[in-house]
């Protein structure tokens, strides 16, 4: 678990781990990634379950 920001907005996500932003929200509507979301869409993800994933992906 990080100490550190453990939200992003979906832009921030996207350009910190250097990945598209419907991928993200692909993973969002799968329920692999949580979210705080608005009446319509995702507001902020979770930066560890983001990581975590991204980890699973790349093996790294």
């Amino acid at each position: 678990m990080s100490l550190g920001i453990t939200w992003y907005t979906i832009e921030e996500a996207a350009a910190k781990y250097g990945l598209k932003t419907s991928l993200i929200l692909k993973w969002v509507e799968e329920g692999l990634i949580r979210s705080e979301q608005d009446d319509t869409r995702a507001m902020r993800i979770n930066s560890d379950d983001l990581e975590l994933k991204v980890q699973e992906k790349t093996g790294i």
